[in-house]
């Protein structure tokens, strides 16, 4: 079930920015928002959709058309993710890639969804560092990137840094469970929260709550640990390979449409095989090219 909001929210969408929204602004007009009752998706909505018992959907996105076209297909949270490392950049892992890589990205996808919230990934060795690093980099991916949350990937080890971002006013999603940032010191890509590690999954995301994250994403945890999270926090969850009983679930999106090939994770489910269509379409275009088939009289001036 997707977010609703509720009736008098129906009855009286968001209001415009009070400052005005510039030359273009977030791009949402009064039409807009008459198409897409609620406006933007806020933190609060998130919220309330855990407290109605509801689910809302993740998926990420690196530039302006799969924003666009998630976007308009209802998903309600778009994350520009570190995973662009290896879906964008070409790398083997999410650990190269860096902050200025990852903000040019940010800004496309946020200037392009007018209904979605847009968070963004804060990179490995970009927030570790200390409370103002963390800090730091949130203002730039806010301001530059023009992201409306940022999400990092912790344990309660950084209660206190994310306790410093949300009194900053930056919102801040915690990924816990399997963090991909930390796959050498984890030994691989393993499953976390097994059996007596549940405790310490809950542990940290309490602590993180506690300290004012708006939302705890889970990753390659047992579904019963992951309940069992998400009972003991009353903020919402995200699931990625985590069961069903989270608020939300994520994808990443060239996995869920089928364009990278390879073995997937078991938590993936291919809705489309995108690689496959672009791949016809692609040859049957250099085979009339070839071939003189075109450019036809129908495509010339």
């Amino acid at each position: 079930m997707a977010i609703r909001n509720s009736s008098e929210e129906r009855a009286s969408p968001e209001v415009p920015a009070p400052y005005g929204n510039g030359p273009s602004g977030t791009g949402v007009t009064a039409s807009d928002t008459a198409r897409r009752p609620g406006g933007r998706t806020r933190i609060h909505h998130l919220q309330q959709a855990k407290s109605n018992g509801e689910h809302f959907a993740m998926l990420t996105a690196y530039e302006q058309y799969t924003a666009e076209i998630f976007d308009e297909a209802g998903i309600e949270v778009l994350l520009v993710g570190d995973s662009a490392s290896n879906n964008v950049f070409g790398n083997e892992t999410s650990l190269p890639v860096t902050v200025d890589e990852l903000l040019p990205l940010c800004r496309a996808v946020a200037r392009s969804a007018k209904r979605a919230l847009v968070v963004a990934d804060l990179p490995f060795g970009s927030y570790e560092v200390s409370a103002e690093q963390a800090v730091a980099t949130g203002v730039r991916f806010l301001k530059e990137g023009l992201a409306h949350a940022v999400k990092i990937e912790v344990s309660s080890f950084y209660a206190e840094t994310v306790r410093a971002m949300v009194q900053a006013g930056i919102p801040v999603m915690a990924h816990i469970g399997f963090t991909p940032q930390s796959e050498h010191a984890l030994g691989g890509y393993r499953v976390q929260g097994r059996g007596e590690d549940a405790q310490r999954l809950i542990h940290d995301a309490e602590a993180l709550a506690d300290a004012g994250a708006f939302c705890v994403l889970m990753e390659m945890v047992p579904a019963k640990t992951a309940e069992a999270v998400d009972a003991a926090i009353s903020v919402p969850t995200i699931g990625i390979g985590a069961g069903n009983a989270t608020t939300g679930q994520v994808l990443v999106w060239s996995d869920m449409a089928g364009l990278r090939r390879g073995k997937m994770a078991k938590f993936v489910k291919q809705y489309a095989d995108i690689r496959t269509i672009l791949s016809e379409a692609a040859r049957t275009y250099g085979e009339e090219v070839r071939s003189g088939q075109f450019p036809s009289t129908e495509h010339t001036f």
